[in-house]
């Protein structure tokens, strides 16, 4: 296992995750007193690692077809449009 590769993803999905719409959906159910913590937890920790298996099916999937370059680019341009769009709507 690549140590560096795993703390650069981790670093990137966990600063990518905190506030957004997932972690407020999530800080909203937990500040529910009559739901239990533990099922908030889990729940939001599954949706969280299947979603991270289909991106890692599709992005291997369409490794085979597309030259990392662009989807390099591809992505780095989607978080550019992502960026300027929350701040036009701000």
């Amino acid at each position: 296992m690549d140590l560096k590769l795993l703390m650069t993803v981790f670093g990137t999905v966990f600063l990518a995750e905190m506030a957004d719409k997932t972690q407020i959906a999530t800080l909203l159910y937990a500040s529910n007193a009559r739901d239990e913590k533990l099922t908030v937890f889990l729940g939001s920790a599954f949706a969280l690692i299947l979603a991270s298996a289909i991106a890692v099916t599709i992005g291997s999937a369409l490794s085979h077809w597309v030259p990392m370059k662009y989807m390099s680019w591809l992505a780095g341009a989607c978080f550019i449009c992502a960026g300027i769009y929350i701040i036009v709507k701000a």
